[in-house]
């Protein structure tokens, strides 16, 4: 397509709604995915470490 204009680049005729949406909601989900995925991660190693230190623990029990 061609556009004239910049209004008309906007406007992408007449489904701007439809493709600025398309590409906002793109956008959030490439800034929150990699977000979410460093916290789960951080969750995982900090449940791993107390498992780790739990078994550390009942094993120096057991002497």
């Amino acid at each position: 397509m061609m556009w004239s204009s910049p209004a008309e680049f906007f406007a992408m005729g007449g489904y701007a709604l439809y493709v600025w949406s398309s590409f906002g909601v793109c956008a959030l989900i490439l800034i929150l995915e990699p977000l979410a995925i460093h916290i789960r991660r951080k969750a995982i190693v900090q449940r791993l470490q107390r498992e780790i230190r739990a078994e550390k623990f009942d094993q120096e029990g057991m002497k």
